[in-house]
Formats: C-alpha cells, sequence, structure tokens
C-alpha cells in the first residue's frame, strides 16, 4: 500500500515535490473574474495582472467535494493519504479537508500544517522523506503534527499598498512607512501572520529576518520563497545572506494566497528550527 501525500494550492512546491504530490486547487477572484488557481492562472500570470489590476484579489477556499475527489481516487487507487493544509486560522480550507476525510476513517489522515506558502511546503517535503523511509500514514501524520511547531516561515515585504489595500494596514500608515521606506519582517507564528519587526530599507530588513530565524536544523527542508514577476530582490537576498542558507537551497514562487497581501517583491524563508 503506497502513501499518497496531497496538499492545497497554496503550499509552494518545487517541481521535484509537486511531481510526487497531488494539489487540490483554491479559487481567484479578480472582481467578476474566476480563475482556478494553477490550473486556470499561473503565478506568473497571478502576478502580471495584481501589478495591472485595480480590484484587489480575492479568494475562495478548496470544496469539500474537490479534496473528496481527490481522496476518493487515492483509495480507489488502494493507496493511504496524508492531506496537509494552509492553517485553519488563515483558510477554512483544513475543514473543508476534514469533512472530505470523514468517509474514509482509516486511508485519509488530515494535518492543519499551521503554515501557509512554503511554510506548507517544507512539510509536505517531509512528509515525502517520511513516506520514502517506509513510515504509515498515521505514523507520518503523528510526526508531522509534532514537526509542524518547528516550523518557522518569515518574509520581508517590499510593499505596504497591499496590506494596505488588504485592511489589515491603515493609509495613513501605509504612507508613511513608504515615505520612511520601511520593510516589514513578517512570521507565521502559531497559525496566523504576524509582523515581528520593520527595518529601513531592503538590507536592514533582510539582516533582521536572518537574526530572526534562531537556531536552524540543515537537516531538515528550507525552501526560499518570493513574490512577483521575477526573483531579483530574492537574488540580492541570497548574496547578502553569504553562505548562511547555502547556495544549493531551492527557491519558489509564494502561492497567490499570500501574495495578494504580500504583493510583489516580497521575499521569504521557510525552515524547520532545532
Amino acid at each position: 500500500m503506497a502513501i499518497r501525500i496531497i496538499v492545497d494550492s497554496t503550499a509552494d512546491l518545487t517541481p521535484q515535490v509537486r511531481e510526487r504530490v497531488a494539489v487540490v486547487p483554491l479559487t481567484i477572484h479578480f472582481g467578476e473574474e474566476e480563475f482556478v488557481d494553477g490550473v486556470d492562472i499561473t503565478g506568473q500570470e497571478f502576478y502580471e495582472k495584481l501589478v495591472n489590476s485595480q480590484v484587489l484579489p480575492s479568494t475562495s477556499q478548496a470544496t469539500p467535494y474537490a479534496f473528496a475527489a481527490a481522496f476518493g481516487q487515492a483509495v480507489a487507487d488502494g493507496d493511504e493519504v496524508v492531506a496537509i493544509t494552509a492553517s485553519s486560522k488563515l483558510s477554512g480550507t483544513y475543514q473543508s479537508a476534514v469533512i472530505a476525510a470523514e468517509d474514509y476513517p482509516d486511508q485519509v489522515f488530515v494535518v492543519d500544517s499551521k503554515n501557509i506558502a512554503i511554510g506548507s511546503a517544507v512539510l509536505a517535503e517531509y512528509a515525502l522523506r517520511l513516506a520514502d523511509e517506509g513510515c504509515s500514514a498515521p505514523e507520518i501524520a503523528d510526526m508531522l503534527q509534532t514537526a509542524r511547531d518547528r516550523v518557522k516561515l518569515l518574509a520581508v515585504v517590499d510593499t505596504l499598498e497591499y496590506l494596505h489595500r488588504g485592511g489589515r494596514l491603515s493609509k495613513t500608515a501605509a504612507i508613511a512607512g513608504s515615505l520612511l521606506s520601511i520593510k516589514p519582517v513578517i512570521a507565521v507564528e502559531d497559525g496566523e501572520l504576524k509582523v515581528l519587526a520593520k527595518g529601513r530599507g531592503n538590507k536592514q530588513a533582510n539582516r533582521m529576518m536572518n537574526q530572526l530565524a534562531g537556531e536552524v536544523d540543515f537537516s531538515m527542508p528550507i525552501l526560499l520563497g518570493y513574490t512577483g514577476t521575477d526573483d531579483g530582490l530574492l537574488r540580492s537576498y541570497r548574496q547578502e545572506s553569504g553562505s548562511f542558507w547555502g547556495e544549493h537551497v531551492a527557491q519558489s514562487l509564494v502561492s497567490g494566497v499570500v501574495g495578494t497581501h504580500a504583493g510583489p517583491g516580497a521575499v521569504a524563508v521557510a525552515f524547520f528550527t532545532k
């Protein structure tokens, strides 16, 4: 019996990981336009549209029906399932997966990542490692629920415009921050987005992000991420960080769900702490 790892489309997987998992998509709305994430619109297309649109996009959680279809196919193929979802405090997608899993109590195990984007992605990569080591689906789910509290996602936001447009920052604070070139350092803590620090310019914010990383467990998956149509700011961050993360650490484009609030030009890192 094989193990099938299933994630939702907010998980920013590398190509190597993506080809080994099944993805249940969320839906992205630009006004009256509707796109199935990763099916009708790519990450690159999302950011091109985000920059040019006067309408701030919104998202709809993955439905129980979509998860039921993925779970049913896996069970029909004789597989056990470990489903990893975005934080239940940031999306209703986790609850959709739980509802769908009720029909498969002994074959499907749902894990709330308590994270999102590249934070969920490193947990999915760890799940594949455990499956390769021969762990059963219940064992993997239990180990993920223990390990998820060690996952840390940190990001530097390049522009305050989208935090303001999304209602997470006042207009006055956004204007003042932009004039002062304030770059917030954001983290996911206990499943919620929080501002940990504010740097004057990208270089100071990047240094703060590395200082906040603490003790990184380099034996576990690490992933760098970026928002926008190119990875220029991430390349600069990697150069400034020197050997801090290692030159061979993988990177991924951050999903539209997080990109809606972060805007283009954000740089992020996800890893396990010791």
